[in-house]
């Protein structure tokens, strides 16, 4: 398949589960607002899905699926590869199950380094956070465990199941918030509310368990679980992915930092942050993780195989796709953010003033946009040659840079400073992994991409150009009736599309050559 529809499969079916998790964060503004049960509910979602995209979609995929394609052979003699999956299983599962019970009993310990002085301050909404949290974390378990299966599918270039399977999370999730909304507006409700939505998590991952394992079962491939054996296979994946936590997670990690930062500001801080990060997780997941997800495998094939061409045009394509896709999203969302989050999040408990501050975040979030994709794109380059520990370097340099910016900015811009510092040391990731792959002949931006680039650049920058002078005539639409808000964010969005074609047209970014190039097939 050629990068553009494997990018295409996975990136589509993202795009679903998104707009799904869009409509859920609207809902969530609605009916639980900003600050109280609300910043207990994040709080609560929060470790489980940190500790999920950290160890089970970072560390644990980027280092199995290389190894994973060691064992695959050629037709369909899986027996090896089902063989080492089922190793792999075997050891992890146990892990897994001590793990979350720790977890579980040590809940009230663990929400404490992290929950602000407001929250620990109310009793009620407190010992609610510790049991939404109890409730939340088999969310881990079952998610982990999924990831294994998920990442079996994309190695056998099954993509679809395992990019469909987070509308789940976000269908329970509605629903649980359905059942709220139709409630009286009251502290109660919005209480049992936080209850149902920590139910809601738990099973969501057990049921696209399910749903990974029929596809996985009906692709002709088994995994079956043994006697836990520490064999060498077993011991280098957990070799591979000790370094792997903080190469392919930096994002994840410093989401730990911002908890630990959030909990020194003002109550509903929390709630803007993880608002404020929908936006930017829209085209984060739909670009980035779906080109890390498609390029890893047939990287590694390349590699195996010394084809260190077919390698550097897979990257080059990777990157120029990336930032095709991401520079004209996030010039977008930095002059219109706040124009989404009135339009979208205005009403119920969330405020005017919540939705401005959302709005402000976003904008500092979506300046390391870019960054944060080719992180993802960039990564899978050291994971295809099995080696998980130069991202190490550029990962702890790159939080350095942002745990002193937090230092010194959140006292100064409260929690906009979480998002700014986080764009900024992601840009150092990108600068470092760029360096090194380049030093070492691995990859290396050509003329010809650069000024590809460079065109993209000018024509997101023409847009945004546009869409500065465009902004202030919808300004009283963007918080008036429903039809109102919807006119005038459909025409800033029409304006910014139509501004960014016609300026792509003139500096002919995209031709028929590079289309095609885009949609050669994977050899």
């Amino acid at each position: 398949m050629s990068l553009l529809k494997n990018v295409g499969t996975i990136g589509g079916l993202t795009m679903v589960s998104r707009v799904f998790g869009f409509v859920r964060d609207v809902m969530l503004a609605r009916v639980l607002g900003a600050g109280g049960v609300a910043d207990a509910w994040q709080l609560a979602f929060q470790l489980p899905n940190i500790f999920r995209r950290l160890f089970a979609e970072g560390a644990f995929a980027s280092a199995f699926v290389p190894l994973f394609n060691r064992h695959m052979k050629e037709g369909d003699d899986w027996s090896d590869a089902e063989r080492f999956a089922s190793q792999v299983l075997a050891v992890l599962l146990p892990i897994l199950v001590v793990f979350g019970a720790l977890m579980m009993l040590a809940m009230p310990w663990v929400l404490q380094a992290f929950a602000s002085d407001e929250l620990r301050a109310d009793g009620q909404n407190w010992e609610l956070a510790v049991t939404m949290g109890r409730i939340a974390f088999p969310y881990l378990l079952f998610m982990s465990l999924a990831t294994l299966v998920g990442a079996t599918l994309n190695s056998l270039s099954r993509f679809g199941a395992a990019a469909a399977a987070p509308i789940l999370l976000n269908i329970c999730l509605i629903s649980a918030l359905a059942w709220g909304a139709l409630q009286s507006d009251s502290e109660a409700t919005r209480q049992s509310t936080g209850l149902f939505l920590s139910v809601a998590v738990s099973v969501s991952g057990l049921l696209q368990l399910l749903w990974l394992g029929y596809w996985m079962r009906k692709a002709g491939f088994h995994i079956r679980l043994a006697r836990p054996r520490i064999t060498g296979d077993v011991k280098q994946l957990g070799i591979l992915i000790l370094p792997a936590v903080f190469g392919a997670g930096v994002y994840q990690i410093s989401r730990f930092i911002d908890l630990f930062f959030l909990g020194q500001l003002p109550e509903g801080s929390i709630t803007y942050l993880a608002m404020a990060d929908r936006w930017n997780q829209l085209p984060l997941g739909i670009i980035g993780i779906a080109l890390g997800t498609a390029i890893l495998p047939a990287l590694s094939r390349h590699v195996s195989r010394d084809e260190g061409d077919e390698a550097q045009r897979l990257q080059s394509n990777a990157v120029e796709l990336a930032m095709l896709l991401t520079l004209p999203s996030a010039v977008a969302l930095f002059i219109t953010g706040s124009a989404f989050t009135r339009v979208f999040f205005v009403g119920g408990a969330f405020t005017l003033e919540d939705a401005l501050v959302t709005g402000t975040v976003v904008s500092g979030l979506v300046i390391g946009l870019p960054a944060y994709v080719l992180v993802k794109v960039l990564t899978p380059n050291f994971f295809a040659r099995k080696d998980t520990r130069t991202p190490v370097y550029t990962a702890a340099a790159s939080l350095v840079v942002t745990v002193a910016l937090n230092i010194y900015l959140v006292p100064r811009i409260g929690v906009l400073a979480l998002a700014v510092a986080g764009s900024i040391g992601a840009w150092v990731n990108v600068a470092l992994l760029y360096a090194i792959l380049n030093r070492r002949g691995f990859f290396r931006l050509q003329s010809m991409i650069l000024w590809r680039l460079a065109r993209i650049a000018l024509s997101a920058l023409a847009m945004g150009v546009v869409l500065w002078f465009a902004m202030p005539y919808g300004e009283g639409l963007f918080t008036g009736s429903a039809l109102e808000r919807a006119g005038a964010i459909i025409g800033i969005m029409l304006v910014g599309l139509v501004s960014f074609v016609l300026a792509a047209a003139a500096l002919r970014v995209l031709d028929k050559a590079t289309v095609l190039r885009l949609m050669r097939r994977q050899t």
